[in-house]
């Protein structure tokens, strides 16, 4: 079932941060190498054709423990300041930033439409109107700011123009979400900032702008990337991360050895854990149209990490 708002599992955020959270094994503090956004090599998140890509949101050794307990610590410190915990509803104000070479499609200037759809599979995603679970997340498209720099295309990860361009076009607080379309480097189709302790200019979700609905990624391009960035954004892990040990720290997403690819059937990869792979989970690797859900457990992960992260 949905989660509603009215349950009291909301009640229990802190709570249930600390239960997920309670000494990860050893092997959760393991994640594939990386500064901490979505890919292993040849993976489904990136473009096909491209081995040897990494995705920045593959955690380095140590990074999920320690998130861990900065998150449970935040909960914590919130509580005592008597501050809410729970919200009926969030309303995310989102800025979207097409970068681009020139004015043309072909230079990255996608139309308002692709970024008018983007934000109505966002909302159908996060409302579970797709199947899933609800979450408190909805998405209004504060603004589409159109900016023509050849220095900052394609977007480079983790490059000094990539920060120059966020430090320079970066809107609103912790609360408003900022994402970057553009072509990317290393064949990726977006990386995500995790939710962090204070206010950084980084702060945001860079996306393949032909990963927008409509677009030209092929199996990719029906706007899930989007909503797979968006939920690393709002703290969601792989649903592969740390394999069968189950390192997602969300207990109603099956555990899953590795990232799953197209949309296979019957897939299982951890066979004495129940439950099949989560193939049409948001943070898996599948194509677009085998996603179409979050779990319970994962709409309150991310409001826990709102409480914690973004909320005044």
């Amino acid at each position: 079932m949905p989660l509603h708002r009215s349950s009291p599992i909301w009640a229990g955020l802190a709570a249930f941060a600390l239960l997920v959270s309670a000494g990860p094994p050893t092997s959760a503090e393991a994640g594939t190498a990386g500064s901490g956004t979505c890919g292993q090599s040849g993976d489904a998140r990136i473009r096909p054709g491209t081995p040897g890509a990494q995705d920045p949101n593959d955690l380095a050794p140590g990074q999920v423990a320690e998130r861990e307990r900065e998150l449970i610590a935040r909960l914590e410190e919130r509580a005592k300041s008597g501050k809410a915990l729970t919200f009926a509803t969030v309303t995310v104000p989102t800025v979207v930033h097409v970068i681009s070479s020139d004015s043309t499609r072909a230079g990255g200037s996608v139309p308002d439409s692709m970024v008018q759809q983007q934000i109505q599979v966002l909302n159908d995603a996060y409302s579970g109107a797709t199947g899933g679970a609800e979450t408190a997340f909805a998405f209004e498209l504060m603004e589409i700011n159109r900016v023509v720099n050849p220095a900052w295309y394609p977007i480079v990860y983790e490059s000094t123009a990539e920060f120059e361009m966020k430090s320079a076009l970066r809107q609103g607080g912790m609360e408003t979400l900022n994402i970057y379309t553009g072509d990317l480097s290393d064949s990726l189709l977006g990386w995500a900032t995790y939710p962090q302790a204070a206010p950084h200019p980084s702060d945001g979700v860079v996306l393949l702008a032909e990963s927008l609905p409509g677009g030209t990624a092929g199996i990719y391009a029906e706007g899930d990337t989007a909503t797979h960035e968006i939920g690393h954004w709002l703290n969601l892990y792989h649903t592969f991360e740390d394999g069968c040990a189950g390192g997602d720290q969300v207990a109603d997403t099956p555990a899953e050895a590795t990232w799953a690819s197209n949309c296979p059937v019957g897939r299982d990869t951890c066979v004495d854990d129940p439950g099949e792979d989560p193939i049409h989970n948001f943070m898996d690797y599948t194509a677009d149209s085998c996603m179409f859900e979050f779990t319970p457990g994962q709409a309150t992960r991310m409001s826990s990490a709102w409480a914690a992260y973004r909320a005044a």
